[in-house]
Order: C-alpha cells, then sequence, then structure tokens
C-alpha cells in the first residue's frame, strides 16, 4: 500500500465481525455441543426471566406502554413455559432415531442425529420484543448452537435490558448481543453465518434473503400478513366477538398473529357490529386512553399511518387518536371496501375492518385470492364449514374458535407460508429449525453381501438385483 494512503475503516462491520469470528473459534472447541451446557444456559435464561421479571416488564411499558400483566402472560410466562417444555423434553429429543434399511443392505444399521448448526443471527422485532427475542433463542441453545441476538432498535429499553442482562447469565463466549440500527443489521448482514432467523415485515425479509443467498446460508422468516377471521351466523357471535377483541387489541393489535380483519358471512356482519362494540368497552371502558390495560402505538411513523386508515370505512365504536400520546383507540370499521388501503396492507394496530359476505364460498374464494395468511381463525357451529376451512384454505396456522392462543400450545409449529414466511418453530420444530438431522450408515465389511452387486453382471446377478431392488 504506498504510504499516506488513508484507508476508512467500519467500526461497526469490525465489531460484527470480531464476534462472528470469536463465537465461530468458541463453536469449533465443541463448547456448546454437550447435552449439559445446553441445559445450563436454558436454565440460567429461565432464572433471569423469574428473577428479573420486573425488569423486563418495565421496559416494555416504557416501549409500548403494556401492562405488567399482558407482559407477563404474553411475552415472559410464555418463554418460561417454552423452556419448561423444551428442557422436559430435550433429552428425548436429542436421541438418534433408527431408520431401517433395505433388504438388499442387510446386515446393516442406519439412524439420524441433530448436530447443531454453528453460529446463527436472530434478528428479533419491535412489538414482542422480550418473547421474540428469546423463543427462537431456547431453539438455538437447545440445538447447541452459538448465537448472536439482535433487538430491535425500535424499542430500545427492553434492547437495553437484553444486552446488559444476557451477557450476565448466558456463556459470553457463546453468545452475543449486539444493539444498534440499520448499520449494525447490514454489518451483521454482511457476515457469514450458519442460519439467520428473522422476524418481522416482508420488505426487510427479502433484504435478509438476499443477504443469505451471498453465503447460501438458510434462513427463516417470520412475517405477517392479513390473518382474517371468519364468522358465520348460528355462532355465539357474543363470545366470539370477546375473542376477537381479546386477540384484536393486545398490545394495541400490533401483533403478528391478531385477527387483521372480520371476514362476516350473511347476517353476522350486521350482528357482530354491537357485540364488538360491547366487548371492548368491557375489556377497556368507555375510554381506553385512560386503561391500565391498553397499551400505545410504537412510534409517530407507525401512528400516522394507521391514523390514514381510519376513514377507510363507516365507524362502529372508536376512531378517536391522539399523536402526543401516540394513542388510538380500539377501532371497529363496517361498510369496509375491500379494495381500499386499510384492506391493501396488514394493518398491525388497533383498527378491525369487517368486510361481507355472502357464504362461505365467498369467503373462502376471498381468502384464496390473497396472499396466504399467518394465521386464519373461524368462528362457526359447522362441522362442515371447518373441514371445508381446513381442506381448502392455507394459512401458516388455523385456528376454531380463539386467535392468537395457539403460540401457547408449544407443540404445534408456529410459522408462515407463502408472504407469511417460511420455516417454523416452537418446542421440537425449534430444534429442527436450528439442528442438522445428520444420516448414518454402518454396514460391516463381513459378510460383503454387496458382492452381488458388484460387475461384471451376469444372468444370476441381474435376476437377484432385479428381484431385491
Amino acid at each position: 500500500m504506498p504510504p499516506n494512503t488513508h484507508v476508512d475503516i467500519d467500526p461497526t462491520t469490525d465489531h460484527a465481525a470480531e464476534t462472528v469470528t470469536r463465537l465461530r473459534a468458541t463453536f469449533n472447541t465443541g463448547r456448546t455441543k454437550p447435552l449439559a451446557w445446553r441445559k445450563q444456559q436454558l436454565q440460567a435464561l429461565r432464572r433471569v426471566l423469574t428473577e428479573q421479571g420486573d425488569v423486563f416488564e418495565q421496559a416494555l411499558q416504557a416501549d409500548l406502554g403494556k401492562s405488567a400483566t399482558e407482559s407477563h402472560f404474553m411475552e415472559i410466562g410464555f418463554l418460561v413455559k417454552e423452556i419448561d417444555h423444551t428442557l422436559r423434553h430435550l433429552d428425548k429429543w436429542l436421541r438418534p432415531s433408527r431408520v431401517s434399511v433395505p433388504l438388499s443392505l442387510v446386515p446393516a444399521r442406519a439412524w439420524t442425529v441433530r448436530e447443531p448448526l454453528g453460529t446463527v443471527l436472530i434478528i428479533s422485532p419491535w412489538n414482542y420484543p422480550v418473547n421474540l427475542a428469546l423463543a427462537p433463542l431456547i431453539g438455538a441453545l437447545a440445538a447447541g448452537n452459538c448465537v448472536i441476538l439482535k433487538p430491535s432498535e425500535v424499542a430500545p429499553a427492553t434492547s437495553a435490558v437484553l444486552a446488559h442482562w444476557l451477557p450476565q447469565v448466558l456463556d459470553p463466549q457463546a453468545v452475543a448481543v449486539i444493539e444498534g440500527g440499520v448499520p449494525e443489521t447490514t454489518a451483521l448482514l454482511e457476515q457469514r453465518f450458519d442460519h439467520i432467523f428473522y422476524t418481522g415485515n416482508g420488505t426487510v425479509g427479502r433484504i435478509v434473503m438476499a443477504a443469505a443467498a451471498r453465503h447460501l446460508t438458510p434462513v427463516t422468516l417470520e412475517l405477517g400478513g392479513k390473518s382474517p377471521a371468519v364468522v358465520e351466523p348460528g355462532t355465539d357471535l357474543a363470545t366470539a366477538a370477546r375473542r376477537i377483541v381479546f386477540g384484536k387489541f393486545m398490545n394495541a393489535g400490533q401483533t403478528c398473529v391478531a385477527p387483521d380483519y372480520v371476514l362476516a358471512i350473511g347476517q353476522a356482519g350486521a350482528d357482530i357490529e354491537a357485540h364488538l362494540t360491547d366487548a371492548i368497552r368491557e375489556m377497556y371502558g368507555t375510554h381506553p386512553a385512560r386503561s391500565d390495560d391498553y397499551g400505545h402505538i410504537i412510534n409517530e411513523r407507525h401512528f400516522d399511518r394507521l391514523s390514514g386508515l381510519l376513514n377507510d370505512g363507516r365507524t362502529v365504536v372508536g376512531g378517536d387518536h391522539d399523536r402526543d400520546a401516540l394513542y388510538i383507540a380500539p377501532t371497529v370499521l363496517a361498510d369496509v371496501d375491500p379494495d381500499s388501503a386499510v384492506m391493501g396492507q396488514e394493518i398491525f394496530g388497533p383498527i378491525l375492518p369487517i368486510v361481507r359476505v355472502p357464504d362461505l364460498d365467498a369467503a373462502i374464494a376471498f381468502i384464496t385470492g390473497r396472499d396466504k395468511p399467518l394465521a386464519l381463525y373461524a368462528f362457526t357451529a359447522s362441522k362442515r364449514s371447518k373441514r371445508r376451512l381446513v381442506a381448502e384454505t392455507s394459512s401458516g396456522g388455523l385456528a376454531f374458535g380463539v386467535p392468537t392462543v395457539q403460540l401457547s400450545v408449544h407443540g404445534l409449529p408456529f410459522g408462515g407460508v407463502g408472504e407469511s414466511g417460511m420455516g417454523r418453530y416452537h418446542g421440537a420444530h425449534s430444534l429442527d429449525t436450528f439442528s442438522h438431522t445428520k444420516s448414518v450408515l454402518d454396514k460391516p465389511l463381513k459378510p460383503d453381501t454387496l458382492r452381488v452387486t458388484y460387475p461384471p453382471y451376469t444372468r444370476r446377478k441381474d435376476r437377484i438385483l432385479r428381484r431385491i431392488t
């Protein structure tokens, strides 16, 4: 290099590269592979969630206005249950799995073993900034990986708590937290990982996937989409409305699996309006802005986007909003045009449109004519309607009679399909995501039963091979 040549060194990229190199060196020592290490990390993570739960709750209150109760059962308590489920079953999940061998290979044994991928990157979002950061971390640690966690800068209080506590309780040689915004994320995506797990929107998901493609890195994309709630006449509309309101307006509607709109069949469209209004008032009072159980919009940019959708239909209830307080009331819109702006994007906020269709055929056509949703909900008393929705629609998940809580069933995989994402996790499915299932075959050298397959091929060998293969 010629003298006096100035070279700009990006400290962000340098830090990302150094961290990846350090964690990869740790993985290569085999430090993270023993079952004891994996369990120690999970137990340590459980302890910090229980012992510092109030610290996490305060951060969630600061970032999103969440009540302590909601923070516990939707984030902290959920994670503790996920850890307990994983610890209870991890030994069984990691046992080699025997596979039968064809007659042509006897005697031989075959089995599969799970092995960790290596060093993985988890990029988490702001709407459930504890849950959606640590739920994939549980799976990555259970699988025996080194992990870099990049929490969302849009939830700065929670990001700071994660960055403070995780290095204190988890193995610092194997787990790192890197805070920051777009520059830090970009620098991380320039590195080579063995897996990237991203939760967020499709726009950034495409950026993540393009960056991963440069290194042929596999990705899990947990995205979103417009999740419909189909409501048929004849169901218990009062209970359906309460459950829809619960699922929709927790976290001020900023939930990826929240019902995005009601797809009401026939008379249910008119009848459910009053029930939704009653349910909102029952849960949040006549002035939700005063409710300790109702959160706020994450920032002004999202507030401005959401407030621009409030006029896309007739306001049944709500509509009040205050930019200074980042407050939008729980709002139900009726007479919504399917081609309006509120129906053209994932709402991700406290606005619930009602779209009316004449029958189940029209409802199914409406769903299948759009991108595949992350979740599909249906409230119906008809077994035939349930069978049709299972058979004739595609979504990341399908739940009858209740929204959002399917995530609490730790044995169910969670993930999207098509525009709503790729890959799955929770429970044993997390272990699948963060492991490589390696096939193993062991055939003894004696007796050499493969001699019949060796050339030259005689008529006798031909007859035998055609019979056994």
